[in-house]
């Protein structure tokens, strides 16, 4: 059977939205839409999966979404294509993140290929990691990676890590304190089946015996004899995402920045886990940044070595590909 060039390319396209839409998200909550059309895709911002009381300014919404347009420029030049994003090309259309053009044939280098190979495999992980030291290379190649993104990422040293960690138990307790944080958690924790999106109760992870560790706790609504308790690492492996700058611009460069630090984590057979809650108080994000200088704390990382652990669900095509 003979299938013209039209066909052909809308397969490509929509196999590489489908790599887009592996991208983390904020309780997975996948808030991005797609629309193809010749040779180009539009990647559109969800505002009706955003999340009200963490992220009321759509700052993290936007950090995802960037994370998906990474994911769809990186499996389009590994499939040999030249991607060509516009940024917010239309402000009549204030949901237009970005406008990714299919461009010339090019072979991928094998950087790209690694990195393309890692999407699948990309996945937050929220059990203890092992004991073990991170080789200054690899930590090298993480930081290098958000730099080709113009972020920057911070290896904490161990004064700064135990602040970072404080600080995080702060602001962990202010947001369940925060009323409707624990109706917006329950929303996105899920148990029906099929799952689509949210956080199922197979990524929830153990408690930590120590209660130090800064992982958000989506197991405080299941039953607690459904959950172990076990001991983390002492000595976490943190990190600081930022950007210069702390506008939507801003934000979708600190998502193509996270993804692409994410997969190289990946490729190195690196588990991490995002940490969340200390930017999402104001007052404690401000400590974690350089006003400054301009320069915001988009993201916390957690990196280590730890065991498999198993995907969060996706939604299927036809329910992110507007027609």
């Amino acid at each position: 059977m003979i299938v013209d060039d039209s066909v052909q390319q809308r397969l490509l396209l929509e196999e590489c939205v489908r790599a887009a839409t592996l991208a983390p998200s904020l309780h997975n909550s996948q808030p991005w839409r797609f629309r193809i059309g010749a040779g180009v895709v539009d990647v559109l911002a969800d505002p009706g999966r955003r999340l009200d009381v963490l992220d009321p300014g759509g700052r993290e919404l936007m950090i995802s979404v960037g994370a998906a347009v990474f994911n769809l420029r990186l499996r389009l030049r590994a499939e040999g294509r030249l991607p060509a994003p516009a940024y917010f090309p239309d402000p009549d259309q204030p949901d237009l993140v970005a406008r990714v053009t299919v461009g010339d044939t090019v072979p991928a280098p094998g950087d790209v290929l690694r990195l393309a190979a890692a999407i699948e495999h990309r996945h937050t992980n929220r059990q203890p990691f092992a004991r073990a030291v991170i080789p200054a290379d690899i930590v090298e190649s993480m930081t290098a990676a958000a730099a080709v993104e113009q972020a920057t990422l911070t290896v904490a040293d161990p004064v700064s890590r135990n602040a970072i960690i404080a600080l995080s138990q702060v602001a962990d307790r202010r947001l369940r304190a925060t009323g409707g944080y624990r109706a917006e958690l329950a929303r996105w924790t899920t148990h029906r089946l099929p799952h689509r999106d949210g956080v199922p109760q197979t990524a929830v992870g153990p408690w930590d015996a120590l209660e130090t560790m800064p992982i958000r706790d989506f197991g405080l609504l299941q039953p607690s004899p459904a959950r172990p308790a076990e001991a983390f690492e002492p000595y976490p492996v943190i990190m600081v995402l930022a950007t210069a700058g702390d506008d939507h611009p801003a934000w979708l460069r600190a998502g193509q920045a996270l993804q692409r630090v994410l997969l190289t984590a990946t490729w190195h057979n690196l588990a991490t886990t995002p940490i969340s809650q200390p930017v999402e108080i104001p007052a404690i994000r401000e400590q974690l940044s350089d006003t400054g200088s301009g320069v915001w704390a988009q993201m916390v990382l957690r990196a280590g070595y730890g065991r498999p652990t198993v995907s969060t669900p996706r939604r299927p095509l036809g329910d992110v590909i507007d027609d």
